[in-house]
């Protein structure tokens, strides 16, 4: 596996990511909401998971293969849906789309990233999966979907922690927007970080690539984020799922589940597969931390919905502690755009090959053969 020694962890490459990067583009990254209560807690509640190991068992070779919904890949992990890469760092959803495929897990792609649907589709031979942010227009929700279908998306993914938009004081500061803002301060960032500036140069200023069938021509940028406004609703109910459940015949996913309520709602609504995310401390300072709402859910609905978690995952043990705790497949966002961020084209490559190393240390640690069997190893407390 391919591991630049100079970068053996997440924070290591977080670390290179903001010298690299103009830093209202790494704080709209890196930061939460509010007082960013929640994105540490995170964290650090999933470090609060204990395991055990098994020494004198009858133990045989460890495998990190992995099965959800109905498809194997060779590690339980994926790479999150995250808006506006291309800004982060030039191409960077191209860089992971195609170490994802390489690699043998899934990407998810977002509907406010900076690729689109059809170029995701040829990076991984038609297995990117696709995160929907639900369009107020039934004919732009409809020809989404074909998009998404016609791409050969084996996965949807519906997206429901963003019913407002997350109060975030850095991006409020640093007057984000797609472009950038060109303040005097920002054009000094920007010249502070050349090879980010170069690349933004060779590879064309970020958009919303999926969105340009529906977005008029002449924009400016006030008129850009009142079309959005307009264009999108981040929220979803019964009514509004429905004619996405009937239409869509691929597996379809509910992404942002934080309680037990809405995990009954989404079993009687049909889905296959349930991510529980706080979308990664962004929306709610408030909430609770991921790890903790997954203990509660996987208690009562493990045998009725494939879950999955997101949200504060940085490390091989995380991704261990996760699965122990009652998910059956982990994915994460910023953690692989560090790892874009810090080492451009090799970013994806490292990333995914440094996570699969720690989390086999783990299983080899634990004489833990598969992967489902992680829960056995909890230390329940």
């Amino acid at each position: 596996m391919a591991i630049n020694s100079k970068y053996p962890s997440v924070e290591d490459l977080r670390k290179k990511a903001k010298k690299r990067v103009p830093e209202f583009a790494f704080e709209y990254l890196d930061g939460g909401c509010n007082e960013d209560v929640n994105i540490s807690r995170n964290t650090s509640e999933i470090r609060e998971v204990q395991l055990q190991p098994r020494y004198l068992r009858n133990y045989g070779n460890s495998s990190m293969k992995t099965k959800i919904l109905g498809m194997e890949f060779d590690a339980p992990f994926g790479i999150a849906p995250v808006g506006l890469q291309g800004l982060m760092w030039p191409n960077s959803p191209q860089i992971l789309a195609a170490s994802a495929y390489k690699h043998n897990i899934p990407f998810v792609l977002s509907t406010v990233t900076t690729m689109d649907i059809e170029q995701a589709s040829r990076l991984t031979d038609g297995q990117a999966w696709f995160q929907l942010y639900n369009p107020v227009e039934d004919s732009v929700r409809n020809d989404i979907l074909n998009r998404a279908k016609d791409a050969g998306c084996p996965v949807l993914v519906l997206l429901c922690d963003v019913p407002t938009f997350g109060y975030r004081p850095r991006d409020i500061r640093n007057g984000l927007a797609l472009p950038p803002k060109m303040s005097v301060k920002n054009i000094l960032q920007i010249l502070g970080k050349p090879r980010w500036a170069l690349n933004t140069l060779k590879y064309g200023q970020p958009t919303f690539e999926n969105l340009k069938p529906y977005t008029p021509e002449g924009l400016n940028l006030k008129q850009l984020g009142q079309f959005m406004d307009k264009t999108f609703s981040g929220r979803l109910n019964e009514e509004l799922i429905k004619p996405i459940r009937d239409k869509w015949k691929g597996k379809l996913v509910l992404k942002g589940v934080a309680s037990e309520q809405d995990t009954e709602d989404a079993i009687k609504m049909g889905f296959d597969g349930i991510i529980i995310s706080n979308h990664g401390g962004r929306q709610l300072d408030a909430g609770e931390s991921t790890i903790h709402s997954l203990q509660n859910i996987a208690k009562k609905y493990s045998d009725k919905i494939e879950i999955m978690m997101d949200s504060g995952l940085r490390s091989g043990p995380d991704i261990a502690r996760t699965i122990a705790s009652g998910a059956k497949f982990t994915f994460m966002g910023r953690s692989f755009m560090y790892g874009a961020a810090a080492l451009g084209k090799y970013g994806g490559d490292h990333t995914i090959s440094m996570l699969k190393t720690q989390f086999q240390q783990v299983m080899d640690q634990l004489c833990c053969e598969k992967v489902e069997d992680l829960p056995k190893h909890l230390i329940k407390n």
